[in-house]
């Protein structure tokens, strides 16, 4: 008699038709299997497609950046650099307060040059600390003197030729500006002096703060064609002037009047470069010539 083991044996090639029997019966019933080659090679093209595509987008995409950070940064030009590089130099963001972000700057505009009278000198002869101080304090008057004067008065610019002298243009014309801060010599009278009698010229007085008179004149010129406009007054060890010059050649009388000149002489910016040219003087010395 066999064992338990000699039950569960079969012959070799009997066993292999029994397997592949059972295969079939558990096969029959399922549905065909699809054409896997052919899909795997459908879905092999789809994937080297998008691949090309991202690569060519990847590509337009950095030669795009690669233009427009040409075009839009700029270069250092300060020379080549030994490395075969661009540096580039990056632009600092401009702030509320500076002129390019602004509708008016504060740089002072250049000054109007004009040509010395023979045997006269400019600021250009000055010593250059001398010319630094009258420019420095020519630079803070023009601004106080475009927003105190009228609008008549055009754009006031300083001139190279004198410290007291400034221009203003409107319309093609030009009105010559003294404004002098000049230090008092020991002639000099100590009070304003009256307005002198003439045809056609009228006067007129205020005070200022601190108690200072001040006066302004408008007086006729040029075979009383046209007239000029001038103010004066005492500050301190000084003596203050300012006066407006028409324009000759269109007989064209200077576009201020007393009043307008007096409320300059009130206003706390005018005084405060008063005050500023009073104690560091710009001016030398004024001296009064005896006549005779």
């Amino acid at each position: 008699m066999g064992s338990n083991e000699d039950l569960y044996e079969v012959p070799d090639d009997r066993a292999v038709m029994l397997v592949r029997d059972a295969m079939d019966r558990t096969t029959t019933d399922l549905p065909p299997l699809p054409d896997l080659v052919a899909a795997a090679r459908a879905q092999g093209r789809r994937r080297r497609a998008r691949a090309r595509f991202a690569i060519g987008g990847a590509v337009l995409t950095v030669a795009a950046l690669g233009v427009a950070g040409t075009v839009a940064l700029p270069l250092d030009k300060s020379g080549p650099q030994a490395s075969g590089q661009v540096n580039v130099a990056a632009q600092p963001a401009a702030s509320p307060s500076s002129p390019s972000a602004s509708s008016s700057s504060s740089v002072p505009l250049p000054p109007v040059h004009l040509e010395p009278s023979p045997g006269g000198g400019s600021m250009a002869d000055l010593p250059p600390a001398l010319r630094a101080q009258q420019e420095n304090f020519q630079n803070q008057a023009v601004p106080v003197l475009q927003n105190l004067l009228p609008a008549t008065i055009g754009t006031v610019r300083r001139t190279d030729l004198s410290v007291n002298l400034y221009q203003g243009t409107k319309d093609g014309k030009t009105f010559t500006i003294i404004f002098s801060v000049r230090p008092s010599g020991p002639d000099t009278p100590a009070e304003s002096p009256d307005c002198v009698t003439e045809k056609g010229q009228v006067c007129k007085r205020t005070t200022l703060p601190g108690g200072i008179e001040a006066m302004s004149a408008t007086s006729p010129i040029n075979n009383g064609n046209v007239s000029e406009t001038r103010l004066h007054f005492r500050y301190g060890k000084s003596t203050v002037s300012l006066a407006i010059s028409p324009h000759d050649e269109s007989n064209t009388s200077a576009p201020v009047t007393n009043d307008q000149l007096l409320e300059v002489a009130k206003a706390s910016a005018f005084l405060d470069l008063v005050k500023a040219a009073d104690a560091n003087p710009v001016q030398k010395e004024q001296k009064t010539v005896p006549l005779g």
